[in-house]
């Protein structure tokens, strides 16, 4: 049986991360990129789909875990009756190769321990050939090569390799796991604990730039800023949605998505987030991952990529792999890729701006995008899409879809504005989108809104509530108080509630229900925000916070009935909208819809 998400914390290099579950075990391990081949995927299977764990041999009585203040250092401390360890577990921020480091520390007594590192590459499917040497073992498969160094001597029986140990009061012994490509030596041994000090210093002096004061929930704020930048490729400057793939957002149903790229859906989220935050280095480095991945064909672009702007992700299904509590299928790429969503282009315009108004040095590169971005939404801003939510059913006129054409004419029209004379769009282009902009925005307020139901719906002519209808007043659409707003909102509120948490649609009649969506949850406290009733939004984000894991991490989705995360996890979007939401509920902010 799959152990619950809400048990894993995260590791990262700034390339790639690990899930390490409570009891010790690292469950999930991509190598050696974020989006590459999973060599750890006892998450999505058994054991025996590759895992490292590292626990007592005897009973243990108690347990506890936590991160070392202000990093992804991890600390889990275990009891027996016989004494009391800790396993610190971190990954060293890459130079040039890289390492999962785990130093076994005695606290108290003497604890037997075993380690146990049985790595499946090709998720799950492939045991390397491995060969031991003293006190390390080297592991290759195809490209890929795995060297473990331990402080006493290892074999390896039946493609696994297990080590039992004493480990007495006051002994700091360490273990190190390291990739390399097969062809060339295994990576040069490291200092395990000059590796601790730098990893320790890598965090904490990253994350001094945010300031306490922005927010009543600093320590949240800081976790969630903390996971972010661990999900940022570094050399690309690139955001991955989640560093896993298949997590249900629906127990036993397929809504099993791999989430290990960057969407251009969250660019604008991830930009105020950053600046707000006051990490214009991050903020700056996502915008011009942004631009390259675009290039110079934005009517071309995808609605999300690879980590290096990479456009190709083939989607495949892994058959070795059992799924996460059995949940099938479990799928590598995301043929989402290609679908045709109009609201992307107003994410991207939106994003510029925001970067502008943030003070990012404007790229040369911008304004060619966004003439050509808008030159090809005047031609096809009225044509259906998939939608925000990648809807891989018939394309429909979806509304968020329409206002956010709406807002990438309105975003390029008060840049040039602002440029007054010194502007250089097409005049022909530039009058055209003056025009569009007012139609659009009727067009939407006539179609998407019903009257009967008081609220404007997921797509022109039908039912729905959706709440991505919550960001139309965050984009600056509407006023979070036009009676049409205020109504929406209170509909959402009403129908797509749930233990005080906000669904993305209304729960399925007909199979199983994905749980609440939390990035969504926030939307709702924002919103509320808006209309001046902030003790309801602090209300609203701290339901949001009281399901976070005990580290302060938040998947995708909340199910509330079976009281447990669901969905890809750790979730860029929720941790996005954690910083937005605490940092809008204590002062002025950059924000989305502002000038």
């Amino acid at each position: 049986m799959s152990k619950p998400i809400e048990d894993y914390a995260l590791l990262g290099d700034g390339e790639t991360a690990a899930l390490v579950s409570r009891d010790g075990s690292i469950d999930w391990l991509c190598w050696p990129r974020f989006d590459d081949d999973a060599c750890f995927a006892a998450l999505l299977g058994t054991n025996e789909n590759g895992h490292w764990s590292m626990a007592p041999v005897a009973q243990v009585i108690h347990q506890s875990r936590r991160y070392q203040e202000d990093t992804l250092v991890v600390e889990t401390d275990f009891a027996t009756e016989e004494g009391a360890v800790r396993v610190v577990d971190f990954m060293p921020m890459r130079t040039t190769f890289s390492s999962v480091v785990r130093i076994v520390v005695g606290l108290r007594g003497s604890v037997k321990m075993r380690s146990t590192l049985c790595l499946r590459f090709d998720y799950g499917a492939l045991p390397p050939w491995s060969t031991a040497d003293g006190n390390s073992v080297v592991a290759k498969v195809g490209p890929d090569l795995v060297v473990l160094r331990a402080p006493m001597p290892l074999d390896v029986k039946s493609h696994a390799t297990e080590t039992e140990f004493l480990v007495t009061q006051g002994s700091r012994l360490a273990f190190v796991m390291s990739y390399g490509p097969s062809h060339q030596p295994p990576p040069a041994a490291i200092d395990a604990e000059a590796a601790l000090v730098s990893t320790q210093g890598f965090w904490r002096n990253w994350i001094t730039h945010f300031d306490n004061s922005k927010t009543d929930w600093p320590s949240e704020v800081r976790r969630s800023l903390l996971t972010l930048k661990a999900l940022i490729h570094q050399p690309s400057g690139g955001l991955i949605a989640a560093p896993t793939t298949s997590l249900p957002e629906a127990p036993g149903g397929e809504m099993n998505w791999d989430y290990r790229y960057c969407w251009l859906r969250d660019a604008s989220f991830t930009l105020g987030a950053l600046i707000n935050a006051g990490f214009r280095v991050e903020a700056q480095a996502w915008r011009d991952w942004l631009l390259r991945a675009i290039a110079g064909s934005p009517e071309r672009i995808r609605i999300m990529y690879r980590v290096d702007g990479a456009r190709h992700l083939n989607e495949w299904i892994v058959d070795s792999l059992p799924g996460y509590r059995y949940c099938q299928p479990v799928r590598v790429g995301n043929a989402a890729s290609t679908q045709h969503q109009i609201d992307v282009f107003g994410e991207v315009l939106d994003c510029l701006d925001l970067a502008r108004r943030g003070g990012v040095p404007a790229s040369t590169q911008e304004a060619a995008i966004a003439l050509k971005i808008v030159e090809h939404l005047v031609a096809m801003w009225d044509s259906k899409g998939s939608g925000v939510w990648e809807s891989r059913a018939d394309p429909r006129q979806y509304t968020y879809s329409k206002v956010m054409a709406w807002v990438a004419f309105d975003r390029f029209i008060r840049h040039h504005e602002a440029l007054g004379s010194a502007g250089t769009a097409d005049q022909r282009v530039l009058e055209r989108v003056i025009a569009l902009r007012p139609m659009v925005h009727e067009q939407v307020c006539h179609e998407g809104w019903n009257e009967g139901l008081g609220s404007f719906t997921q797509h022109y002519g039908g039912q729905e509530i959706d709440a991505s209808l919550l960001l139309l007043p965050l984009v600056g659409f509407l006023p979070a108080d036009d009676p049409r707003m205020a109504s929406t909102i209170a509909t959402i509120q009403r129908e797509l509630s749930e233990g005080g948490l906000i669904r993305r649609t209304k729960a399925r009649q007909d199979g199983p229900s994905e749980g609440v969506f939390l990035a969504c949850s926030c939307w709702m406290a924002d919103c509320l925000i808006l209309q001046g009733r902030t003790d309801e939004a602090r209300a609203q984000f701290e339901r949001v916070l009281a399901v976070s894991n005990d580290l302060g991490l938040l998947s995708e989705e909340y199910n509330v009935a079976g009281k447990h995360l669901a969905g890809n996890f750790p979730q860029a979007l929720t941790h996005l909208a954690i910083v937005n939401t605490a940092l809008n509920l204590c002062g002025p902010t950059l924000n989305r819809g502002g000038s």
